[in-house]
């Protein structure tokens, strides 16, 4: 069970290591895939992008294959568990995982093309969202699909797909900034102000939903808890979105708002699998 949680942690990982890479400016630290440089696969002295970049960018690679050697071990568990249901999402997270190395692949030969950079990251929300899913049903022995009424799995769907639309706008948002990764890397061509505010509206309808569902009285306590911790934690995520904006986007508040999006996806992840699929005999 433990390795199961590692898998979580580590895909979460990833995205805050991700951002670390665009923050720090070293999303070309190593300038090349698969390989660092065109004579080595590690940073070596002397790099033009500056041996410290590389490291970082070099860094963010390593943890990929920590994470896959995870994933084997999480499919390795389920089939010691003879769990066909933690199977298959175990080995779609090696997929996922394969597959986020050819788009990060993708990425520095596209010089951090901001559409691939988005895709690398909405990539990591699925492998996210799948880890969790794990998590969820290695916690419950037998499965069976909870008897909700259709308003209450209504409001659960509509709320985990506002919190995922928050996310992608935000990819757009991102990718209109000034946190390139690289300052030759491209950027999309958006009114930064616009998107920001349609980011903004998307938020505000998320807390109106999540109000909603968290007035409805047929769910259990756990659900009702999970659902005061994502409202708290959006209302503190959009704290900092504000702040960071009229701030001009200190690298800093923005590596809140990356750690905080995360948190704020897994949690109306776990709401969504509580009220749709996941009851404890």
């Amino acid at each position: 069970m433990p390795i199961l949680y590692l898998v979580l942690a580590l895909q979460a990982g990833i995205v805050l290591t991700g951002g670390a890479v665009r923050l720090t400016k070293s999303g070309l630290g190593c300038p090349t895939w698969p390989e660092c440089t065109q004579t080595s696969y590690v940073p070596v002295a002397g790099q033009a992008e500056g041996t410290l970049h590389s490291w970082i960018e070099f860094g963010n690679r390593l943890l990929t294959f920590v994470l896959f050697v995870a994933a084997i071990a999480a499919v390795i568990y389920a089939i010691r568990k003879a769990r066909k249901d933690l199977i298959w999402r175990a080995v779609l997270q090696l997929a996922g995982i394969l597959g986020q190395g050819v788009l990060g692949g993708i990425t520095v030969l596209t010089k951090l093309n901001p559409l691939a950079v988005a895709s690398h990251f909405i990539l990591s929300i699925f492998l996210i969202a799948g880890a969790a899913s794990i998590v969820e049903r290695a916690r419950t022995p037998l499965i069976s699909i909870r008897p909700t009424e259709f308003k209450i799995r209504a409001l659960a769907t509509a709320q985990m797909s506002l919190t995922f639309i928050v996310v992608l706008i935000g990819t757009l948002v991102t990718g209109s900034g000034p946190h390139a990764g690289d300052w030759q890397a491209p950027r999309l061509h958006l009114d930064q102000r616009a998107i920001t505010w349609l980011h903004a509206d998307a938020v505000i309808a998320l807390l109106g939903v999540t109000l909603a569902l968290l007035v409805v009285s047929e769910i259990s306590p756990e659900t009702k808890r999970r659902i005061k911790f994502f409202f708290a934690a959006i209302l503190v995520q959009a704290l900092i979105g504000y702040t960071q904006y009229l701030q001009g986007l200190p690298e800093l508040l923005v590596a809140a708002h990356v750690l905080g999006s995360t948190l704020v996806w897994i949690t109306s992840w776990r709401i969504w699998l509580s009220i749709t699929t996941a009851e404890r005999k």
